[in-house]
């Protein structure tokens, strides 16, 4: 195994790839080894090693752009360092040194005929990061896809290297039901033919990409890809035709989901890219038939969006959220935002949000979306915005929310 005590130093700074991509043999080994090593800095994005919750040593701070899966557990704990920022400025942070770039932790394909191994599944961050750090160490998987799109990268380029032969880890989505389906109907209602779209990671998004079956000529700009879009390329919905840059091809920067996608991923014409263009304004600026899809965690009656903290524990992150609402909004064809109308017996649906942070900027969102229905707000007035996101929460809801703006309308 790898002795980090040859390649960090105390002080020093760590990243490593995230999601399926985490090079989880290399982190373990961090685990292992970084209380003899002394104080070390370590940026991931989305993670699923218990370990980091478990066994944290406190030799070890953790840094990342969110509270994705294993991390929501250490911000619970106060135990976790967030860097708000959007996903498009993490290749600039990384290039300034904000972010830990001593060494970088990386999962890569087997080398090919020529010795060059391929990012695989986790472009994204990492493809930006490479350049600005001082030293690599790679898990080559024999299960890791060559993926294209991204530069590859030969033998030499790592300082170590350990070679595995293990599945990738999967996310597959629990069964949409009634709910998801129903708002994901509604989200393809905003959907025209020969868009290009983005739709985020879930269950959720998921329904929303089964939705769109009857469409066509779609394309794909995304941060992540998942089963779903995959399934709508081999059904000839997604064919890139009409997109304004990249035709023909599905453009992200990971893939996310079952061994299936991955294994599949050669056969379709999927390029991955780093974040510096996957979510680069300039670039998404050409997208003009672009229409986002995200979701949050509450939306206020003025249209702002929450989407990263609730009770004060970090669960999700601005990510790309505003990378893509933004550009959809302005220079795209529509942004939306989709959520359902109660969780935990509260409306995400308030007068105020209760998170203390504004994800996402009321002039970024074109449209709410429940499942009883669209609030198109662009254009609107502040009151009709209210009114407009009253009518789609749900109706046991909507009485109190009426109340409530009365009220704030009487202390004024």
């Amino acid at each position: 195994m790898i002795d980090f005590a040859s390649y960090l130093r105390p002080g020093d700074g760590v990243w490593w790839g995230q999601a399926g991509a985490e090079p989880s043999v290399l982190v373990d080994a961090l685990l292992d080894q970084v209380a003899s090593i002394g104080p070390v800095r370590a940026f991931c994005g989305l993670t699923w090693n218990g370990r980091l919750t478990r066994e944290l040593p406190d030799e070890l701070t953790v840094l990342s752009y969110g509270g994705l899966g294993e991390l929501r557990s250490l911000s619970r704990h106060g135990r976790l360092d967030v860097v708000p920022c959007h996903y498009s400025s993490l290749p600039r942070m990384f290039a300034a040194g904000m972010l830990p770039c001593d060494v970088g932790l990386v999962q890569v394909s087997a080398p090919d005929a020529e010795g060059m191994v391929s990012l695989g599944i986790g472009v994204e961050y990492i493809a930006d990061a490479l350049a600005h750090t001082r030293l690599l160490v790679a898990e080559i998987n024999h299960r890791m896809p060559a993926t294209r799109g991204a530069p590859r990268l030969p033998l030499d380029a790592f300082a170590a290297t350990v070679e595995t032969d293990r599945p990738l880890l999967e996310a597959v989505p629990r069964e949409s039901d009634a709910v998801d389906r129903a708002i994901a109907e509604h989200v393809a209602s905003l959907v025209h033919d020969g868009d290009t779209i983005q739709v985020g990671v879930g269950t959720l998004p998921a329904a929303v990409l089964e939705a769109l079956g009857a469409h066509s000529d779609l394309g794909v700009h995304s941060g992540m890809i998942t089963d779903g879009v995959l399934d709508l390329v081999e059904k000839g919905v997604v064919t890139g035709a009409r997109k304004e840059i990249d035709q023909g091809l599905v453009v992200t920067g990971a893939a996310l989901g079952s061994t299936a996608l991955y294994d599949r991923l050669a056969d379709y014409p999927v390029e991955f890219r780093p974040a510096s263009y996957t979510h680069a304004p300039e670039v998404l600026s050409h997208l003009r038939s672009l229409v986002s899809v995200n979701s949050a965690i509450e939306v206020d009656l003025l249209g702002q969006v929450g989407a990263e903290i609730r009770r004060g524990v970090h669960i999700r992150a601005v990510g790309g959220q505003v990378d893509f609402s933004r550009a959809a909004s302005l220079t795209g064809a529509r942004s939306v935002i989709a959520l359902r109308s109660e969780s935990g017996g509260e409306s995400p649906i308030t007068p105020v949000l209760h998170g203390p942070v504004v994800t996402t900027a009321r002039v970024d969102v074109d449209a709410v979306v429940t499942e009883h229905g669209v609030a198109r707000l662009t254009g609107q007035t502040v009151a009709e915005r209210a009114r407009r996101l009253i009518h789609i929460a749900a109706p046991h809801h909507q009485e109190q929310l009426h109340k409530n703006i009365v009220e704030q309308e009487d202390l004024r």
